[in-house]
């Protein structure tokens, strides 16, 4: 074993020069220093992956919104650069971070958002994922007593069978009677003929008999005209319901009666708006209930649209039934509903997007007109 005052190749005992004992040390420090870098570099590189994976192991001490929002940090990346590479909202990111998951829209597009911000910023998906599903795990939910009751049984009556053989009596009895009553009336007017000399002049009174006038059927009053319907307002929808949709502020270009205005929804990856949701629409509301007859749409001019028009009461995606639909559209659609839809809310629900020159996904809405009876 070298003696740590022994430079390499001096014999035990012997005494090290100032200089050789100068460069030894200079050459140790240089190398601690050398390791020391290297480790700092490999921390700092590890930590954005290490930073949501720890917090999460840490026993739920750091939220999830927390542990992502660290992570972006030690990723070097801001909100809005997130929010480009994940194509979600800067507003639904920040709430994420401040674990509120209320403008996600529900369990399942939050598990989502999670997942595609935690790659985006090099963090492990799956703890937070299962820790998202056991802070929203419902507790369990008391019985209640009457529920396991036994229910008191009800006894159903039988409907009673008629008697065929009453109503049959009763039959042949009024046949009997009628032609009772028809033979006696015909051998009275035999015998009155038999004997016209002795009968009295009989004067005849012919009784007047006043037919009832028929009552006129009313003539059914012509239906209304087919004329032009004048919406009263526009809104963006989404499956979240109305005024959350893609760019809510352009809503009311699609029906200013400009063609060179438009209302655009956000760009998507992919024509499926990125497997992100559903669909997404705007949302017309005419002022009070119509009766729509016919719609005409006017689009971009790349086709690949795919569309329904859906009308009801309410604007809720499940009180508007679809009552007309377009594929692959593009330009001006003209669509004729067959049943006319009596409502007031509109709804014009993409389901697929056209490509754009920008290589992703879009689709405008320059024009809306309708026709119907008000």
């Amino acid at each position: 074993m070298d003696h740590p005052s022994r430079g390499p190749g001096q014999a035990p005992g012997q005494a090290i020069s100032p200089t050789a004992r100068s460069s030894l040390l200079n050459n140790s420090v240089a190398v601690s220093a050398a390791d020391i870098v290297s480790l700092m570099e490999l921390g700092h590189l590890r930590s954005a992956i290490r930073a949501a994976r720890s917090a999460v192991r840490s026993g739920g001490a750091v939220s999830i919104g927390e542990a992502l929002a660290e992570a972006r940090r030690q990723a070097g990346l801001t909100v809005t650069q997130v929010s480009q590479r994940t194509r979600i909202r800067e507003t639904i990111i920040t709430g994420i971070e401040d674990s509120d998951y209320s403008a996600c829209g529900g369990d399942f597009y939050a598990r989502g958002h999670i997942r595609s911000i935690a790659r985006v910023v090099g963090a492990d998906p799956g703890p937070l994922i299962r820790e998202y599903d056991t802070a929203q795990m419902p507790a369990p939910q008391a019985i209640p007593e009457d529920v396991t009751e036994p229910l008191t049984p009800i006894r159903l009556h039988e409907p009673h069978r008629p008697n065929w053989t009453a109503a049959l009596a009763l039959a042949v009895v009024v046949t009997i009677g009628f032609l009772g009553y028809y033979f006696a009336a015909g051998a009275g007017h035999t015998t009155s003929a038999a004997a016209p000399a002795r009968a009295h002049p009989v004067t005849h009174h012919h009784a007047s008999h006043s037919r009832p006038t028929p009552t006129p059927k009313p003539t059914p009053s012509p239906a209304a005209p087919v004329q032009a319907l004048t919406p009263a307002s526009a809104v963006a929808f989404s499956p979240y319901g109305a005024g959350q949709g893609d760019n809510p502020e352009l809503a009311s270009l699609a029906i200013d009666g400009d063609p060179a205005t438009a209302w655009h929804t956000d760009w998507y990856a992919t024509a499926n708006f990125g497997n992100l949701y559903a669909g997404t629409g705007l949302l017309v509301d005419m002022g009070h209930p119509v009766t729509i007859t016919a719609a005409q749409i006017t689009l971009g001019s790349t086709p690949g649209a795919d569309f329904q028009l859906r009308a009801g009461a309410a604007p809720s995606l499940a009180d508007l039934p679809a009552v007309a639909n377009a594929a692959n559209a593009a330009g001006v659609v003209s669509l004729r509903i067959t049943a006319p839809a009596h409502s007031r809310y509109v709804l014009i629900w993409f389901t697929s997007l056209p490509p754009d020159p920008a290589g992703t996904f879009q689709a405008s809405v320059y024009d809306l007109r309708l026709e119907g009876r008000p």
